[in-house]
């Protein structure tokens, strides 16, 4: 007897070997994931993350504008977006505790009574108090890997919410920076425009003198309407991305008083490589490892199909029908049954099935690779543009510094009989302006760069 349990036990840690195996058992592991990109990644998971990296920073460290941080946080309290991305974590929180609660076995209690009489007897009352107790013994891991599966989606709706909100803080950001451009732009085309209308004015006067012909005025007077226009064109972007903080802010369209002339710069040295672990603290990158996780046990469960089920089952109670006969008071039962539920005719289902959780899971795994690459270039973009921003407004600086001089010495030569001309005058007039425009748009540039770069760096905690 003795030979034979131990042959049992033997035959059962064989059996659960072999399972375990097939994956039915088994935990989702990244390190044994058969990429070479996902094992660089695994291999950061392990690094100790630097808590003064760029991305690692919290948003108020990068973004010190009074002005828009209460922007941020106005965004941050009323956005829609968020806020659903909120309740899908509080979804995935209540599926994982459903699937945890799954191994308690249900309990149900139905009372019930009846009365009846046959040839104008008297009316005989029975009555039953059942208590029904079922339990799935998970023996093959099918409730194990549903709620592993919970699991991981509660992990990937969290990182989700974390990219909502990192999206949410570059959005505002930007258009916050991008109104102070426009801002500036406006300030320097209807400035421009003044002294325009000005030069207009000296213009028709040597005209009037003789040292200038209509042409002259003409010329002159046509590029005054042109900034003119310029400026509608700015008032209509303007008014566009006004739209866009309204409903980055989650209020009815309105007029954002911001401040021109606001720029950003990099809060910290960062480096211009591009480490794993930096794209490791991605959210979307964690949300695409945790969906390839999710499929990860969608295919277990699927291998787990093919396994009979087993649950036990138990009922009792108080009840006077006993057998044919009806009895007072009456008295207690008890009953006890098992099953064994094996898939005799669905196994081409399940082979369909777990092709499908195959295929999916492999889909998922395509993305998760991609996410780090993808994540990888917006870094090395948005590191490369601050760069070249950076340099390009040193240049702009000394170009609109030389075009100062250039329109103030043409002017005055103009003015005062020199030998320049009114088209030298008003090639150096049309250079400053674009000049000017040009050094803020670069400014934008970098600052929108930084922002980018913050984001694709994990950044908005």
């Amino acid at each position: 007897m003795k030979i034979r349990n131990l042959s049992l036990v033997l035959a059962a840690a064989l059996s659960l070997s072999v399972l375990n195996g097939c994956g039915i058992y088994k935990k989702y592991d990244v390190d044994d994931v058969d990429s070479q990109l996902v094992r660089q990644y695994a291999a950061a998971l392990e690094e100790q993350t630097d808590s003064l990296a760029f991305g690692n920073l919290g948003w108020q460290q990068v973004f010190t504008d009074p002005v828009l941080v209460d922007l941020i946080n106005g965004a941050l309290e009323n956005n829609k977006d968020l806020a659903n991305a909120k309740l899908n974590v509080d979804i995935a929180h209540a599926q994982m505790q459903g699937a945890r609660l799954s191994y308690l076995p249900s309990v149900a209690l139905a009372p019930n009574g009846a009365g009846a009489s046959y040839a104008n007897s008297a009316l005989s009352w029975s009555y039953q108090i059942p208590l029904a107790v079922s339990w799935e013994v998970d023996i093959f891991g099918k409730i194990l890997n549903t709620k592993r599966g919970a699991e991981a989606s509660y992990q990937m709706a969290k990182a989700y919410e974390h990219a909502v909100r990192s999206q949410i803080i570059a959005g505002v950001a930007n258009c916050y920076y991008s109104l102070s451009a426009l801002n500036t732009q406006l300030e320097i085309s209807r400035s421009t425009a003044e002294l325009w209308r000005q030069s207009v004015q000296v213009m028709r006067d040597l005209k009037e003198a003789g040292r200038l012909n209509e042409s002259a005025v003409v010329q002159s007077n046509a590029q005054y309407y042109s900034i003119l226009a310029s400026i509608t064109d700015l008032e209509a972007s303007v008014h566009q991305l006004n739209n866009s903080l309204s409903l980055l802010m989650n209020v009815m369209p309105q007029k954002w008083d911001i401040p021109s002339g606001a720029s950003l710069s990099a809060p910290v040295e960062y480096s211009k490589t591009i480490p794993m672990t930096a794209l490791a603290a991605r959210p979307d990158v964690q949300a695409a490892e945790m969906s390839f996780a999710v499929a990860y046990y969608s295919t277990a469960s699927a291998r787990a199909a093919f396994y009979p089920g087993v649950s036990i089952t138990a009922n009792g109670g108080f009840t006077n029908l006993l057998g044919s006969m009806i009895v007072n008071p009456g008295d207690w039962f008890l009953q006890l049954a098992g099953s064994l539920t094996a898939p005799l005719f669905a196994r081409g289902q399940n082979i369909a099935r777990l092709k499908a959780a195959k295929a999916s899971q492999q889909q998922a795994l395509n993305n998760f690779e991609y996410s780090i690459m993808s994540a990888a270039a917006e870094v090395s973009n948005a590191m490369t543009v601050y760069e070249e921003a950076v340099d390009k407004q040193k240049y702009l600086a000394v170009q609109v510094e030389e075009l100062t001089k250039s329109v103030d010495y043409t002017s005055e030569l103009l003015l005062y009989g020199g030998t320049t001309t009114y088209l030298e005058v008003l090639t150096a007039q049309q250079g400053l302006l674009q000049a000017q425009l040009g050094m803020v748009n670069s400014n934008l540039t970098a600052s929108q760069a930084i922002i980018n770069l913050y984001q694709a760096l994990g950044g908005g905690r």
